[in-house]
C-alpha cells in the first residue's frame, strides 16, 4: 500500500487539535461544575436559614398573641372591678350626703310607669312593691374584685378610744373626702391602665403589620430560592452529564492518536527498506522500457527475476 505524503500528518494534527479542545472543554466543565456545587450548597444553607427564620417570626407572633391576650384580659377584669369599686363608692358617698349633706344628695330615679301600671293605677289598683336592690350592702352593685394595694390603700383601723369632740359635719366631711380621694385613685388607675392598654394595642398591631410584611419577603425569597436551587441541580446534572460525554470522546481521540502514532511509527521503521523496493522498481522500469527498445532482454529479465525473488 502507498500512503501519499501529507495524509499521516495532517490527520495526526487535526486529532491533536481535536484533543486539545476536548480537554479545554473538561476543564471547563470541570469549573462549571465546581461552580454550580458551591452555588448548590450556599443556596442550601441560605434556604435552611429562611425556614429557620419563618419558624422562630411564627413563634415570636404565636407567643405576642398571647401576651396581648393575656395583657387583655387583665385590662378588662381591671376596668371591671375598678368600675364596680367606683360605683360602690359613689353609693356610699351619696348615703352620706342624704344625711349631712342634702344639697349634693341624688335620689334615685323615680320608676317609670309602662301602660300596664297607668291602666292598674287608673282602675284604682296599686301596683307591685320593686324589688330592693341587690348586690353588695343593697346598693346593686354585683362586680368588685379585691381592692390591690399598689392602688388603693385599705382603710385604717378604728381608734382605740374616742377623740376630741368634733361637729358631726366635720366627720362626715373627713369620710366623704377619703372616699374622694379613692375614687380620684380610682380614676387614675383607669387612666393609665386605658393608656397602657392603647399604647400595648399599638405596638402589637405594628408588630403583627412588621411581622407580616417579613414572612411575606421571606417567604417569596425562599421559593425564589428553592426554584433557583432546582435549576441548579438541573444544571449541574447536564454538566456532569456533558463532561462524562467529552471524556468519552476525548478518550476516543487518545486512542485514534495513538493509532496514528503507531503507523508513523511503523513507515519510520520500514522507510528504507520501502525506499530500496521503490527505486528497485523503478530500474526495473526503466530497463523494461529499454527491453522494447531493442535492449538485450534476456539481462534485463534475470535482474528482473532477481528483484522479484527479493
Amino acid at each position: 500500500m502507498i500512503i501519499k505524503r501529507g495524509i499521516v500528518p495532517s490527520s495526526f494534527d487535526a486529532a491533536d487539535d481535536k484533543k486539545k479542545g476536548l480537554e479545554r472543554s473538561v476543564a471547563d466543565l470541570e469549573t462549571s461544575i465546581e461552580e454550580k456545587e458551591d452555588g448548590i450548597a450556599t443556596l442550601k444553607t441560605e434556604i435552611k436559614a429562611l425556614g429557620a427564620g419563618i419558624k422562630a417570626l411564627d413563634k415570636s407572633v404565636a407567643e405576642a398573641t398571647e401576651q396581648r391576650q393575656e395583657e387583655h384580659a387583665d385590662f378588662t377584669e381591671l376596668m371591671a372591678s375598678d368600675s364596680a369599686a367606683k360605683e360602690l363608692l359613689g353609693f356610699a358617698k351619696n348615703r352620706l350626703n342624704k344625711f349631712y349633706n342634702p344639697a349634693q344628695y341624688k335620689a334615685p330615679p323615680t320608676r317609670e310607669l309602662s301602660d300596664d301600671d297607668r291602666a292598674t293605677l287608673a282602675a284604682g289598683g296599686t301596683l307591685a312593691p320593686t324589688a330592693a336592690p341587690g348586690g353588695i350592702a343593697g346598693t346593686g352593685v354585683t362586680v368588685l374584685s379585691q381592692v390591690r394595694e399598689h392602688n388603693v390603700a385599705a382603710p385604717p383601723p378604728p381608734p382605740e378610744a374616742p377623740g376630741a369632740y368634733k361637729k358631726k359635719g366635720e366627720e362626715s366631711n373627713g369620710i366623704i373626702a377619703m372616699l374622694d380621694l379613692l375614687i380620684k385613685d380610682l380614676d387614675k388607675e383607669l387612666t393609665v391602665a386605658k393608656t397602657e392598654e392603647k399604647d400595648s394595642q399599638s405596638d402589637y398591631e405594628t408588630m403583627m403589620k412588621d411581622s407580616s410584611e417579613k414572612r411575606a419577603e421571606d417567604s417569596k425569597s425562599l421559593t425564589q430560592k428553592n426554584g433557583t436551587l432546582a435549576d441548579l441541580e438541573s444544571s449541574l446534572q447536564t454538566a456532569t452529564d456533558d463532561k462524562a460525554s467529552t471524556n468519552k470522546e476525548l478518550m476516543g481521540t487518545v486512542q485514534y492518536i495513538a493509532s496514528l502514532h503507531a503507523e508513523c511509527d511503523w513507515l519510520l521503521q520500514y522507510f528504507d527498506v520501502r525506499k530500496e523496493a521503490r527505486d528497485s522498481e523503478i530500474d526495473s522500469l526503466g530497463k523494461a522500457k529499454a527491453v522494447l527498445s531493442g535492449a538485450d532482454f534476456s539481462l534485463v529479465q534475470t535482474k528482473t527475476q532477481k528483484f522479484l525473488q527479493q
